[in-house]
């Protein structure tokens, strides 16, 4: 016998089939994408990363909403080689920018193509720092870079993100597409403000540096860029929540590599290369967690490419760490490499380094040159020349300054520490029976990578 359906048990079941639908189709939506890159941020210098001194209420905000790594890396100490690292998911001698104000080979394709081609917007804000065009072909928000006032004629580093030019991008933005927008912050990167609103007297001063008075003055001065920078970021997530697009956004907050400090950028000491990252992505991270799984900054182009279905290249050196972000997995790399090149002329000691949960291996590939950059010999900007002749004083009396002096300008051909117990890594474990083999294996494994990486560079 045939059935038969009421007229209106009938509509109302083509209702109940639309609903579904359209709420499978909501749920289906590919989320927006937010990257925001701080410029110059050692992770150590935030509150969320334990330092008692910066105030930071957005990234603390943030971080009760994220998952908050622990462990994560960039691929090189530098601006450039870092930010195109991050971009491509290629390590710098793959994509071409391994030496600082150098560009990725044509050819080499970016997150632009990769979700460009999974249907996103792709629209870049804040600072540059990658070339050629080609292999960043997103879209750009005009006036998103700005002059710091007082210094129109002539900003060199003086330089602002200006979030407003986001916001009213934003407003009258029509485009269909989910959105993927990098915004690329200039702080804390020098010049900090020359007015400091934090005491001096209340510095944070690292165990690796000299504590004068002029020491304690410049790190008010990174502590105010520090908030300047968060001011920046809880502009950009108020703007997020006025257009509607915060609770269909993943977020991440990551740096390009640490501030610029002695044993800090330009170098692969921990403060050099560890950087904050905050994931908040609604659906897929627990708020408010943390992990240890140790990542590299090239991890992030395959892990978004996979958390929204879209495909992953086979030959990208990053690796998806989608697992850790669902919370299926603690773990995910078992060692990060990084490499530095060079600066120009300012620093012409070229370094590489693998680091594990405990241990890491640096190898100084022209240890004969006395290490120098721009913080002990730029004269024309601040972010050294305001306190280093105080730290050259100090060591004339001082046998502690003398050492850290020393030991800034002359590395040698091997340095092996235990992260775990030596944090600032200043224990060179190199020379000690005892860590022979551990010493043997990060060195075959380091050589091994490099030879895979194409990178045969011996010298300056």
């Amino acid at each position: 016998m045939a059935l038969s359906l009421h007229p209106l048990r009938f509509f109302g079941c083509i209702l109940l089939a639309c609903a579904s639908l359209e709420t499978r189709a909501v749920d289906e939506r590919k989320p927006n994408i937010v990257l925001f890159v701080a410029d110059d941020l050692s992770t150590r210098d935030t509150g969320v990363y334990g330092a008692s001194r910066v105030r930071t209420p957005q990234l603390d905000a943030l971080a009760r909403e994220s998952l908050r790594f622990e462990r994560a890396f960039a691929a090189s100490p530098t601006c450039v080689p870092s930010r195109a690292a991050l971009y491509t998911g290629l390590m710098p001698f793959r994509n071409g920018a391994h030496p600082n104000h150098s560009q990725c080979r044509e050819g080499v394709q970016s997150l632009a193509h990769y979700f460009a081609a999974a249907g996103y917007q792709v629209v870049q804000a804040g600072k540059r720092h990658f070339a050629p065009q080609s292999v960043f072909p997103w879209d750009r928000i005009a006036d998103s870079e700005v002059p710091e006032p007082g210094f129109e004629a002539q900003p060199g580093l003086r330089t602002d993100l200006d979030v407003a030019a986001v916001d009213r991008w934003l407003a009258r933005r029509t485009d269909s597409r989910p959105l993927f927008l990098i915004v690329a912050d200039h702080s804390p990167h020098v010049v900090w403000p020359e007015r400091a609103t934090f005491d001096p007297a209340e510095a944070d001063v690292p165990p690796n540096h000299i504590d004068t008075p002029d020491t304690r003055r410049a790190r008010a001065r990174y502590y105010t860029d520090i908030e300047k920078m968060d001011r920046n970021l809880a502009a950009l997530v108020a703007s997020l929540r006025a257009r509607g697009l915060w609770d269909n956004t993943a977020f991440l907050f990551t740096s390009d590599q640490g501030a610029q400090w002695a044993f800090a950028k330009w170098t692969l000491y921990d403060p050099g290369i560890s950087v904050p990252l905050l994931v908040r992505w609604p659906g897929k991270t627990r708020p408010g967690t943390h992990t240890d799984a140790l990542v590299s900054l090239v991890d992030i182009v395959p892990t978004l490419l996979e958390g929204v279905g879209a495909p992953v290249p086979a030959d990208l050196d990053g690796k998806s760490f989608l697992g850790v972000v669902l919370g299926r997995t603690a773990r995910h790399r078992d060692a990060v490499f990084t490499t530095h090149t060079g600066d120009r002329q300012w620093n012409r000691s070229p370094a590489r380094s693998i680091r594990t949960e405990r241990y890491k291996l640096i190898v100084n590939l022209a240890p004969q040159e006395v290490y120098t950059t721009h913080m002990d010999l730029a004269k024309d900007h601040d972010g050294g020349r305001e306190y280093w002749p105080s730290w050259e004083e100090a060591a004339k009396t001082d046998p502690l300054a003398a050492r850290i002096l020393d030991r800034y300008r002359h590395h040698p051909p091997e340095e092996l520490y235990d992260v775990q117990l030596d944090p600032f890594e200043q224990l060179n474990l190199a020379s000690d029976s005892r860590y022979t083999g551990i010493l043997a294996d990060l060195r075959a494994r380091l050589a091994a990578w490099r030879e895979e990486q194409g990178d045969r560079i011996a010298s300056p």
